[in-house]
């Protein structure tokens, strides 16, 4: 399974930098959006991000160049119909996991590999609406992209040895570090992730402590990078919420209920830094 020609479903948060590490890494990229408007600040992120590489020394502006010739941007799946592999980054819901799949599989030859970057659904349920489910694996990335060295690859039921090993040689090739793990909801880091997220919550429900008390004393006594609730306004609250509510459709295990404070803030709109506020307010730099 030779991997030159990458197709990525996607060009949000995620999809973007997806796109630049797959062009970054030699990788012929085609990306699809909905719309223009979307496709247009897809590419604008994935420029960003490279700008900022620049500003830092970790990339020149030769192969920033050269990134920038190898990708293409569309709002027609058909185009992407002649990828070797194909990443699918859309939002976190089945049914529309299944809708995209289900309409690369007739477009796309029996040899491209799809692979599906949810952090939590089951990839054994999004390949059955395809007729290559030997061929279908998870690819879960981690944000932002560019930077973090993990990728999950989650096998399916029916995944078989050949594609394992190709999503470990392109994952590899684009620097990154591969652990494996079952088809299970949540797989390795959400499964361990979320119940920590939840229960801040559901701290400052409660009225244990601030906000700003809460995530101090994570990184102060814990010594993490960051809290608790910067980090869920850093993933996308309306992100960790879906991901909850899958794993607890799975688990029935209330540790996965998301609390009624997150719902709240999901409908309300306030999904964290990329709506400009969340837990915290980022409308303004501070």
């Amino acid at each position: 399974m030779e991997i030159r020609r990458v197709g990525v479903v996607g060009c949000g948060l995620m999809g973007s930098g997806i796109v630049e590490v797959c062009a970054r890494g030699g990788y012929q990229v085609a990306v699809r959006e909905v719309n223009d408007d979307l496709l247009k600040k897809g590419l604008s992120r994935v420029e960003g991000s490279m700008q900022r590489g620049l500003q830092r020394g970790k990339l020149t502006e030769a192969d920033a160049e050269a990134a920038r010739g190898r990708i293409r941007g569309t709002t027609n799946l058909r185009d992407l119909a002649q990828s070797d592999l194909i990443i699918e980054a859309v939002v976190e819901q089945m049914d529309l996991k299944q809708q995209v799949f289900g309409e690369l599989d007739e477009l796309c030859p029996p040899q491209t590999v799809f692979a599906s970057n949810t952090s939590s659904l089951s990839i054994t349920e999004m390949a059955s609406v395809t007729t290559r489910r030997e061929r279908f694996l998870g690819m879960h990335f981690f944000n932002p992209v560019p930077v973090m060295k993990l990728v999950e690859l989650i096998r399916g039921l029916q995944t078989t040895e050949d594609t394992m090993a190709a999503g470990r040689r392109f994952a590899e090739s684009l620097g990154k570090t591969v652990v494996v793990c079952k088809d299970s909801p949540g797989f390795i880091v959400n499964l361990l992730l979320v119940p920590y997220m939840l229960d801040a919550v559901r701290a400052l429900e409660l009225g244990i402590a601030t906000k700003e008390d809460i995530d101090t004393a994570v990184v102060l006594g814990l010594a993490h990078p960051m809290g608790p609730l910067t980090l869920l306004d850093y993933v996308g609250i309306d992100t960790t919420y879906f991901i909850a509510e899958a794993m607890f459709q799975e688990f029935k295990d209330t540790r996965y209920a998301a609390p009624p404070l997150m719902k709240q803030m999901v409908l309300a709109g306030l999904h964290g830094r990329k709506t400009g506020r969340g837990f915290y307010d980022y409308s303004e730099k501070k």
